[in-house]
Parts: structure tokens; sequence; C-alpha cells
């Protein structure tokens, strides 16, 4: 199950966006996802998936990495879609008793749920080509200024990174715990859908207190190595941009213009 989830996780390629420094891929993915927030016409969201896809290439992921990092979500895309084709009043193309399909519900359900795969795929170009300490190195760069104001940008860049980071280990920790139960004889994949759904609820606790005694020993870890608050801390790697950056960020700066005019004269 954790392989199937691509938030968290980091492939090694020798890619161009992997040559990447973070605050290009940070400062370029915001400003992506800003611009996806705005997205109201065919043409923009066509030109939008162009782009998503060009990257994807770019970086060297595999298609088959991605259609199965989507599967853990299609539940909340259905759902998605179910909830826009059923309650968005408009004209009624189909019914039966009290529901009601309308053509306006029909095309908000396909809009909202594109539009969360690409918000999906973008940030998790994000964490599969750039390295957990390259982005809290990157993040507290970005975030430098906020220290003038004693705003702790060290400890947050961390936070963030690290929150990201153990979606992968929550997820391998509950395949831990049903491995377990289905070696005990206890298969929860022979359940049917609404039996297995109440099932999680005994693995909640076992979860929560293994995740706890994890984050534990993450934060002795970093005590011992005397990371502290990592005010002042100096690192090995150096950030510089380079020419790639400056073209790629002008790409990016385009592509989101390019989406605001469409929004603006409604293409």
């Amino acid at each position: 199950m954790a392989n199937n989830i691509l938030l968290g996780q980091y492939l090694e390629t020798t890619s161009v966006v992997h040559r990447l420094d973070p605050r290009t891929k940070i400062v370029s993915m915001i400003l992506m996802m800003m611009s996806f927030l705005i997205l109201d016409t065919f043409i923009g969201y066509v030109i939008a998936s162009c782009f998503v896809v060009s990257i994807l290439i770019l970086s060297k992921i595999p298609f088959h990495v991605v259609g199965r990092g989507l599967k853990p979500i299609l539940f909340i895309l259905m759902f998605t879609f179910l909830y826009h084709a059923l309650l968005t009043k408009g004209s009624v193309i189909w019914s039966w008793s009290f529901i009601k399909v309308t053509e306006e519900g029909l095309q908000n359900g396909v809009r909202f749920v594109w539009r969360i795969v690409l918000l999906i795929l973008l940030a998790s170009i994000l964490t599969l080509t750039t390295k957990p300490l390259s982005l809290a190195h990157g993040l507290e760069k970005l975030l430098g200024p906020l220290s003038k104001i004693n705003v702790p940008v060290e400890q947050f860049s961390l936070m963030i990174v690290i929150a990201i980071r153990f979606i992968p280990t929550i997820l391998e920790e509950l395949d831990r715990i049903l491995l377990a139960q289905k070696a005990r004889g206890y298969d929860m994949t022979a359940l049917s859908l609404p039996k297995r759904i109440f099932a999680y609820i005994p693995i909640l606790i076992p979860l929560l207190f293994t995740l706890i005694q994890r984050a534990e020993q993450l934060s002795y870890a970093i005590e011992a190595r005397a990371y502290g608050k990592g005010k002042g801390r100096s690192s090995y790697k150096q950030l510089k941009f380079h020419i790639l950056d400056y073209q790629v960020g002008g790409i990016v700066i385009l592509m989101t213009g390019t989406l605001l005019l469409l929004k603006i004269n409604g293409f």
C-alpha cells in the first residue's frame, strides 16, 4: 500500500527536473497550483494537462507509477464526481425517484475531478524529484526573511518535510498491522466493503501507538545529532540558481500568465 502513494516518495533518476534547484520547484509548484485553481474552460484544462504530462516525461517518472499512485484516491474522485453530478441544479438529463443527474452537475464533476488529479500530480512531482533534505533546505531559504521577525523558519521547514515524509511511513505501519492480522487468519480483503470499513476502526489504536513511537524515536535521533532549533546551522551543499532554473521559471510564469488570460477572457 505504501508503494501506491505518490506524495512523500522520492524516485532517483537523472532527469532535468531532478537537477533543478529545490527553490525553483517549490515556487513553480505554488504558481502552477494557484493557476490550476482558477481553471474554468476546457482549453485551460487541456493546456494544464499537457504541461503536467510534459513535466512527467521530463522527470522520467514511469507512467505506471503515476497510475498506481492514483488508485488510493479513486474513492475521493468518485465521491467528488457523484456529489456534483447529483446535487448540482440545472437541466435534468436522467432521473430516478428523487435522484436527478443534471448536465451542469456532470460538467462540474468532471471539472473538479480533473483539477484534483492535476494538483495531486503536480505536488507528487515535487516530492518524487526532490530529496527530503533538499526540500527542507529550499523551504528554509525561501522563508529566510521571516526569521528577522523571530519566525522559527528552520523548525517550520523541517516540520513540513517530516509531515510529508510520514505519509508513506503511516501506510507502511498499516501494511505491517494488516499482514500481522492476516497471519492470524483474519483477512480483511475477503470482507465486503461496509464490513471492511468498520474493520479498520480497531486498527486505529495500534496504528496511532506505533506512529507515536516512531515520532518519539525520530525526536531522539534529531536530539542525538545536536540539531537543536537549527538556527544558524550551516549546510554542506549550498543552493545556487543556474541558467536552467531561470529558464524553467520563465516558462512557468508564461504558463501561469496564459491560464490567467484564458480565465479573464473566458476562452
